[in-house]
């Protein structure tokens, strides 16, 4: 079993169209709780994403310089402190992940991204939910059985062919011991990291035996 984003996203999602003004994106971030909107155009396509950390650039803005050359190009220069849209103060073009994917795949881009949540967008761009960190760890909140039934009848029976009675599979807090005899050193190293990124599984102890390397 491969969970996908669609599984576990939050589909009434928070978003700000474009031209939401500064006070209203700083309204709505507090009344929902949350650190960041997804900003979407009249086709509901996600445009980018805005952040109270945006927001705050107004408040740290440093002071102005002195001298009125100085003070004149500050005061235009057009930045996320002067920003007063939805449009000019989005971190774009959006990093979204597809509601296909498997949560691998959005841990991955959350991580090398730095961010705590990313927006789940269609095949034509229009957004469809949003995922959080905390969804990607609902994985883990499967059982024992769940687990042991995943390994014993998919993956071992189906997609490696391998006679199940053949093996002593054990869970524990999502811990997967692995016993059993297989002829083939490689197609015991393919299981354990197969079953390794199974999701909800936490660890695995391998007790297999194969044919030492030569």
């Amino acid at each position: 079993m491969t969970t996908t984003v669609s599984e576990v996203m939050t589909r009434r999602v928070v978003a700000l169209r474009e031209d939401a003004e500064y006070k209203e994106i700083a309204r709505v971030l507090r009344r929902y709780h949350v650190s960041a909107c997804p900003v979407i155009d009249d086709r509901n396509r996600v445009l980018g994403v805005v952040s109270a950390a945006d927001l705050l650039h107004k408040q740290t803005d440093p002071e102005m310089p002195s001298g009125l050359y100085r003070l004149s190009w500050r005061l235009q220069e057009h930045t996320k402190a002067t920003a007063i849209s939805a449009a000019e103060l989005m971190t774009a073009p959006a990093i979204v992940v597809d509601p296909a994917a498997p949560l691998r795949v959005a841990a991955k881009v959350m991580q090398r991204n730095q961010i705590k949540r990313l927006p789940v967008a269609a095949s034509d761009g229009r957004l469809v939910g949003i995922v959080s960190r905390t969804d990607l760890l609902s994985v883990f909140e499967r059982s024992d059985t769940d687990i042991w039934d995943d390994v014993i009848k998919v993956m071992v029976s189906e997609e490696f062919a391998l006679n199940p009675e053949n093996f002593d599979v054990t869970v524990r807090s999502g811990v997967v011991t692995l016993c059993g005899l297989i002829e083939q050193r490689g197609a015991a190293l393919n299981l354990l990291a197969r079953v390794r990124h199974a999701d909800g599984v936490v660890g695995v102890r391998d007790r297999l035996s194969y044919p030492a390397v030569s």
